[in-house]
Formats: structure tokens, C-alpha cells, sequence
């Protein structure tokens, strides 16, 4: 499925952006004002530059010990972050964030100007009821069959103990 045709995306608020020029204690207060990993540097166009999320406040603003009120948001930002369309592939998008290990991911239009934004939490979301409904009928493919050899494994178990129950009682005597 399409990131466009989830009706969740179609709901989302606008993505939070900022300049690079911007200082990084802006970011910090937004984020925490917003509730949001995430802040998508851009250009004056919308044109993605870069993001910083919270791992970068940590990574690069902490441990170089920087002063966030004097500190661009270039100097911390991940420059060149992936980025997807709204035609890409859910699923796919959440594979690459899985596997490249990052949690947020700037959606762009054709000529790369900021659009949307998801986290791996809005994908698991989105995915979430549909994979549940897969792991359903998973089960019932594969319990059906099943069932009924399981059924006849305990059948033949209980007649097994029953005859030699019987077989006891006929020996003993």
C-alpha cells in the first residue's frame, strides 16, 4: 500500500521544520512543546536539508558539550537523511528504517520539498491492524489442517489407553 492511501497520513499535521540557521534551543522547545522526535531542516524552499532528531540532541549537542542557545542546528543536524515520496511502499519504507536503524523519515514531493513526516511509530500504526489480519488467517490456513490431525493423534491416544486399560483387566484376571 501506498503511503498516500493510508487515511492516517491524509490526517497527519503539517511536518515541523526549521532553518539551519536556527539555534537548536528553538528545536529543543518546540520538540518538547510538540511531543515530537524530530525537527526537518530546510532550505526557503521546503527543500529538505537535513533533520535532527533526538539521538542527534544527544550525540552531537551533549557529548561535544555545545551551548544550544548559540549552536546552529547545522552543526548538529544529519545532513542528507532518506527520504520517501507519498507513492513509495509502506511496508518498504519500514523495512529501510528498520534495517538502517533511523525512526524518522521526511515524505518529499517530486522536487524534494518537505511534504510530510512519519515515524516508525505512525508505520506501526498503520501497519498494525493489517498485519494483525494477516496473522489471523495464518492461523486458521494452518490450524485448520491441522486440527484435524490433532483430533485423530488424541483419538487414537485415548483408544490406545483404553485398550490397554482393557488389556490390564484381561491379563491380571
Amino acid at each position: 500500500m501506498k503511503i498516500k492511501d493510508r487515511l492516517e497520513f491524509a490526517n497527519k499535521a503539517p511536518p515541523y521544520a526549521l532553518r539551519g540557521e536556527e539555534k537548536v534551543s528553538a528545536a529543543i522547545e518546540s520538540m518538547a512543546e510538540r511531543n515530537i522526535g524530530s525537527v526537518v531542516i530546510v532550505d526557503y524552499d521546503m527543500k529538505v536539508q537535513g533533520i535532527v532528531t533526538e539521538r542527534d540532541l544527544v550525540r552531537r549537542l551533549l557529548r561535544e558539550k555545545l551551548d544550544p542557545d548559540t549552536t546552529p542546528l547545522t552543526k548538529i543536524m544529519t545532513t542528507n537523511p532518506r527520504t520517501a515520496q507519498e507513492d513509495d511502499d509502506v511496508v518498504e519504507q519500514l523495512s529501510l528504517m528498520s534495517n538502517e536503524r533511523f525512526r524518522h523519515l521526511p515524505i518529499v514531493d517530486e522536487s524534494g520539498r518537505l511534504t510530510n513526516i512519519l515515524s516508525q511509530g505512525d508505520f506501526v500504526a498503520y501497519t498494525w491492524p493489517e498485519l494483525l489480519v494477516l496473522v489471523r488467517k495464518k492461523a486458521k490456513e494452518t490450524l485448520r489442517p491441522n486440527t484435524y490431525t490433532l483430533v485423530a493423534i488424541l483419538f487414537y491416544t485415548l483408544i490406545v489407553i483404553a485398550m490397554s486399560s482393557i488389556w490390564q483387566d484381561f491379563t491380571f484376571k
